[in-house]
Formats: C-alpha cells, sequence, structure tokens
C-alpha cells in the first residue's frame, strides 16, 4: 500500500507543476518539430505534453505472483504500466512504413514485390523494440482511424472475450488487413505476447495477395534485471497466386547475444528452389541478395551463421520452471525501486549483474553480403523517446486530434482518442486515468449484462466488420464490411466512454 500511496502522491505533485506551468507546456507543444516526410502535411510530434511516470515504486510481483504460466489479458494491471495507447493505436503502427506497399506495387515482377512485402512485414515489428509499456486493451465496439497521404485505416474491437482487433487499411494501390487475438503468458521471468492471427496485402489491380502471421515477442527481465524485448520464431510471407513464398527466421538472441535482433530467410519459387537470401535486424534495416552471392558470402565467412551446439534460445515459452524457487521466495518483500527495471536509469546508476543486463549485439556478426539491395531501414527516434514510452515520431501523433476530425462531425464518437484514461494519462494524471479505466471497465460489465438479459442497444458491436472466410488464406476472419468514411452517426446512441 506504501508503494502505490508514493506512486498517487508523485501524481498529484505532477498535476500541481502542470497547472503551474500551463503557459511553459503549450509554448514545448508549439516547439514541437513538424516534418514533411511520409505522412505529407501531417505533423509528426517530438513530444508529449507530460514525461511518462517513473514506475520504481509500484510492486510488479505482487500482481503478476499468480500468474505464472496463465494468460494475462483478464488481469487488472495498475495504469501505471500502460502507455497512453490502446491496442488498436498499436496495431495502427503496422502502417508506420506503408510507403513499402507503395513502393511493391510498383514493381514489375511478382518476385520483387515479394521482396517488399516481406520487408513490410518486418518493418511492422520494429516499433516494438524497447516499448515496455501496455497499450490500454480497447472496449467493445471502441475503433480508431488515421488518414495519410499513403493510405486510411479503421480499427474495430470485434470481441471482448476473447479480445480481438480488426483492421482495414486501404489506398489506391493496395488493401491491408487483418485480425489480431493477442495472448500474453507469464513465465516467471518473462512474458511472452503471441499475436494470434493473420493479416493480408492484396494489389487489387494486379489481382495479388500475400499473407503471413506474426511471430511471437518476449520481454524478459520482468521481476529482476532490465527489462529487454525479442521477437523469435518463423515467419512465412505467401505469395498466393505465385506460389512464391519468403520463410523469415527472427533468431532468439542466444547465449552470446550473436543474433540479437537478427533476421534472416530465403524466397523460393514454386518448386521450392531457393532464389534470394533475405537478412537484417528488424530493429533497423532489412537487405537482400541472390542466393549464389549468398551462398559464396558463407564458404568465407562460416561462423557468421553457425550457432554452438548449446546456444539455447532465452526464449520463455520452454517452461515456466525457469525460476528458481530461491527467487520466487524473496520476491514478495521486493518492489520496483529495488531493481529498478522499468525505470529510466540515471547515468550514475551501479551496473545490474550479468545476469539481468540488456544483451547487446556482437559486431563482430555483422554481416554486409555482396550485391545486396536494401529494401528497408528504420528511421531515428525521437532524442528524448525515453521520457515518452520510447514512442517512435509516428507513435507520438497517435493521440493527435486534427482538423479534420473535430466538432462538428468527423470523429466518430467511438474512437480511442476520445478515451478520458488514455487522455488523462498522457497528461500526467495517473490518479484520474485509474479512476476512469476503472469506470470504462465497470460500465462495459454493465452493458454486456443488460444485453444478457436482452435489453437490446441502439447499436451492435461489432459495426464495420463481419466474421467470414478470407478468400485467400481460406480462414475465418474478420473482414471489413465498408461504410465507415461514409457514415453518418448523427442519430446514433454510441456511448461507450
Amino acid at each position: 500500500m506504501r508503494e502505490f500511496a508514493a506512486g498517487f502522491l508523485n501524481s498529484r505533485i505532477v498535476l500541481l507543476a502542470r497547472d503551474l506551468h500551463d503557459q511553459q507546456i503549450a509554448t514545448l507543444a508549439v516547439q514541437n518539430v513538424r516534418k514533411r516526410d511520409m505522412m505529407g502535411a501531417y505533423p509528426v510530434l517530438t513530444s508529449l505534453p507530460v514525461p511518462m511516470f517513473s514506475r520504481n515504486d509500484f510492486n510488479i510481483w505482487s500482481v503478476l505472483k499468480n500468474c505464472i504460466g496463465k494468460e494475462l489479458s483478464k488481469i487488472t494491471m495498475p495504469v501505471v504500466f500502460n502507455e497512453p495507447l490502446s491496442f488498436l493505436q498499436r496495431m495502427t503502427e503496422y502502417m508506420e512504413y506503408a510507403k513499402l506497399l507503395r513502393v511493391a506495387s510498383e514493381q514489375a515482377t511478382p518476385l520483387e514485390r515479394l521482396k517488399y512485402v516481406s520487408a513490410f512485414a518486418v518493418s511492422a515489428l520494429a516499433s516494438n523494440w524497447e516499448r515496455l509499456g501496455k497499450p490500454f486493451n480497447p472496449l467493445l465496439g471502441e475503433t480508431y482511424e488515421l488518414t495519410r497521404p499513403d493510405f486510411r485505416i479503421i480499427c474495430e474491437q470485434v470481441s471482448h472475450h476473447p479480445p480481438i482487433s480488426a483492421f482495414h487499411a486501404d489506398s489506391d494501390s493496395f488493401r491491408f488487413h487483418g485480425s489480431i487475438h493477442p495472448k500474453l503468458k507469464f513465465w516467471g521471468k518473462s512474458v511472452e505476447i503471441q499475436p494470434k492471427g493473420t493479416v493480408t496485402v492484396e494489389f487489387p489491380k494486379l489481382n495479388e495477395a500475400y499473407s503471413w502471421s506474426n511471430v511471437n515477442c518476449c520481454v524478459h527481465n520482468v521481476i529482476v534485471g532490465k527489462l529487454w524485448i525479442e521477437q523469435y520464431g518463423m515467419m512465412e510471407v505467401v505469395s498466393h497466386q505465385h506460389g512464391m513464398k519468403a520463410t523469415l527466421n527472427f533468431k532468439p538472441s542466444g547465449w552470446n547475444n550473436k543474433d540479437l535482433h537478427r533476421v534472416e530467410g530465403y524466397i523460393t519459387d514454386r518448386n521450392k528452389r531457393k532464389t534470394h537470401f533475405l537478412y537484417g535486424k528488424w530493429t533497423e534495416f532489412i537487405k537482400c541478395t541472390d542466393y549464389a552471392s549468398y551462398e559464396e558470402y558463407v564458404k568465407e565467412n562460416a561462423h557468421k551463421f553457425k550457432r554452438n551446439a548449446d546456444d539455447r534460445s532465452k526464449s520463455p515459452n520452454e517452461s515456466p520452471g525457469n525460476t528458481p524457487r530461491k527467487v520466487l521466495s524473496k520476491l514478495n518483500s521486493l518492489k520496483m525501486s529495488s531493481f529498478k527495471s522499468l525505470s529510466i536509469q540515471e547515468p550514475d546508476d551501479p551496473p545490474e549483474p550479468s545476469e539481468g543486463d540488456i544483451p547487446k549485439s556482437d559486431s563482430t556478426y555483422s554481416i554486409d553480403i555482396p550485391n545486396s539491395v536494401a529494401l528497408w531501414e528504420a528511421e531515428s527516434r525521437p532524442a528524448n523517446t525515453a521520457e515518452y514510452y520510447q514512442f517512435t515520431n509516428f507513435a507520438m501523433s497517435l493521440n493527435q486530434l486534427e482538423d479534420h476530425m473535430k466538432q462538428p462531425r468527423a470523429l466518430c464518437p467511438t474512437d480511442s482518442r476520445l478515451r478520458p484514461d488514455i487522455r488523462k494519462l498522457e497528461q500526467g494524471d495517473l490518479d484520474g486515468a485509474a479512476a476512469e479505466k476503472t469506470r470504462l471497465e465497470e460500465k462495459q460489465r454493465e452493458t454486456r449484462k443488460k444485453s444478457k438479459k436482452g435489453q437490446e442497444e441502439l447499436v451492435i458491436f461489432p459495426r464495420w466488420f463481419k466474421q467470414e472466410t478470407n478468400p485467400h488464406t481460406k480462414q475465418e476472419d474478420w473482414i471489413y464490411k465498408g461504410g465507415y468514411w461514409e457514415r453518418n452517426d448523427d442519430n446514433l446512441e454510441l456511448d461507450i466512454f
């Protein structure tokens, strides 16, 4: 209780500071750097109204100790562990490098298009690096829209139990759609996120479709040590019309960290012959070279591709028994300030034990194969990203109410930007965010009870997606029904917040 009281006191201090420095914050907003990049005339912010809270004094073990091996979607986490975005907005971050899909659609051959679609599939995960805050769980019927020169996207929470989020993005050259059912499991020393679901890219003018499923994500050292993230597993990007496939291996770091962030894979033709080699890091870049150049490079640099026989993955899905009992027995008495796993570290902080360190990639194993072409490179993040939830420039602007969204009519009343708990956390009001989060959860439970009793609502959710078979994957999926951008909400009761 002392730890939570300290956190609440901190939040009140921040609120007082905010009241005293409204003018300073307004000036900061004006000074935000505005770029004209792939988002055209849309501004990109480099800061939020208030820096994130320190999480030192909050005992995460008190929440997680009874969750080992269990699914975490139904566990209520203190709002201090959230970031001020909904999962629908995190899903929208897939589109940060949407220009790759436009470039893919402009390529002359199916092979070249597959290369760029594969690069896009990897780029969609880049924003996850160092993003340690949990997005808010969307409410049933919650939506999020974003319009940029290269695309527009609509997302909707189509199911509450199990939680499923669907999205549909389109442009003049492509359609990108899918549904995600995130599963989170706590394994004692780590949290594993499994993004169940398949996503599909279509090029209507070319009558082509590509699909893949995202790989797992693991957050390490959730109890002791510094938090760090890795993506691992196999991703297959399938070209349905041409029989080609890109098979990408997101490598776990291994005990010597040689494979940290590394992605390697092959493109195979319809006869399963390897034609090209893809490689890079999901945090930085993806390159491609012909298979002959790759084979020649391996002959001279075999040590960069081999793994030691005893080099095991640090991934958590082998067994929850990875956590020693002597560690578990001491955790009840720990608080976050004891190991500072979630805080922004000061320069004079003492070094952490080696087993809790954030691994660093060994430059000895850097790969640069002759005849390679760079397909994608990650944009640099703002210099102050550590103060603002490790947000990218793209993420910084996702809560922004742009001019075309303002009243009298534009933004849908169910949009995530209007969620009061997210807004209060973004503005530094931790107490208010926690109270609003609780209120919204209780309101959703009451709405569900009324629905079960047959008291029909004026609006039946989901509004914009329907469950049917994906014609390309032949699997059940949530497909966009259309009509969102032409909607008229004036006479509808849409009070979910």
